[in-house]
């Protein structure tokens, strides 16, 4: 990886949501020039010269040009869809450098399975974010192999940085990101379609319902933020013995409310830890692996 960080070369292998949030991240923070960022994916040549346009990325609609990229750039992100990405890490055996830094965002997908499917100790790192991250507002987890050198982990937690909060965790541990964080934006979307409903119900528009429920949920998170005291606690202080809310929060429980989303958050875990089975078993079977 080159010593200058603004002057790293990186490929986005795959062009989806996650790869154009980080682009306007990284280039939004200056982490790297946009020329020095190619964008490539399986055959939609229309989204990358989109991303060209918005981001002054430089597009690889061709084979060859993918090749090229792939073999000159300093960092490949990997973002390529779950059923995809055996079979893509696979085909990148014969192009990587040893100094290469691999960043996966694909759900599952370990450096274990990823090492497996190169064939060496690529250097690797694994994240979670998840989908605030294309307001800039993303929550990732991170997990580095013992090959990523302190210059290429520097950089990684910059990129994720670029869009929100970055965190490093034990690699056995990015499973429980993925089931608080990576998916936790639907669980707190489905909260408030229940807020809403609940407060159309009960007399208001839904225009009303939902703008009060937003606000509502994004104060309680910067509470948590910016107190930096215990959710927990801070529900307790809103909660006067035989009051309106300790009726409501009673309800929640008589309905198993914390119980719900404890099996959920694990059922989520287990499901990506499932995914990652299924690719490493891919990995294992195939005869060119």
């Amino acid at each position: 990886m080159n010593e200058t960080a603004n002057q790293a070369k990186l490929c986005f292998y795959g062009a989806g949501s996650m790869a154009e949030a980080l682009l306007r991240g990284m280039t939004a923070a200056n982490l790297t020039a946009p020329s020095n960022i190619t964008v490539m994916n399986r055959q939609n040549a229309d989204r990358l010269h989109e991303l060209q346009r918005t981001y002054g990325v430089v597009p690889a609609p061709t084979e060859a040009a993918k090749q090229d990229a792939l073999r000159t750039a300093d960092i490949i992100l990997l973002s390529m869809k779950p059923k995809d990405s055996a079979e893509a890490i696979r085909a990148l055996k014969p192009l990587l450098r040893p100094d290469q830094l691999l960043v996966s965002v694909i759900a599952g997908l370990s450096i274990d399975t990823i090492h497996q499917l190169l064939g060496n100790a690529q250097p690797v790192a694994r994240t979670m974010p998840n989908t605030s991250s294309t307001i800039g507002l993303g929550a990732t987890g991170i997990s580095f192999s013992d090959a990523a050198n302190e210059s290429q982990r520097a950089f990684a937690i910059a990129m994720f940085e670029a869009v929100g909060l970055a965190s490093v965790v034990e690699e056995p541990q990015i499973e429980a990101v993925n089931g608080v964080s990576g998916s936790g934006p639907a669980y707190v979307y489905y909260v408030m379609e229940a807020m809403i409903q609940a407060g159309v119900e009960l007399g208001l528009t839904e225009e009303a319902a939902k703008l009060l429920t937003a606000q509502t949920v994004k104060g309680a998170a910067e509470m948590v933020m910016s107190t930096g005291e215990n959710p927990g606690e801070l529900r307790r202080k809103v909660t006067s013995p035989n009051g309106t809310t300790q009726a409501a929060i009673e309800t929640l429980d008589r309905y198993a409310f914390q119980e719900a989303m404890n099996k959920a958050i694990h059922r989520c875990a287990e499901r990506a830890r499932e995914m990652g089975d299924a690719i490493r078993s891919e990995a294992v079977g195939s005869p060119s692996a």
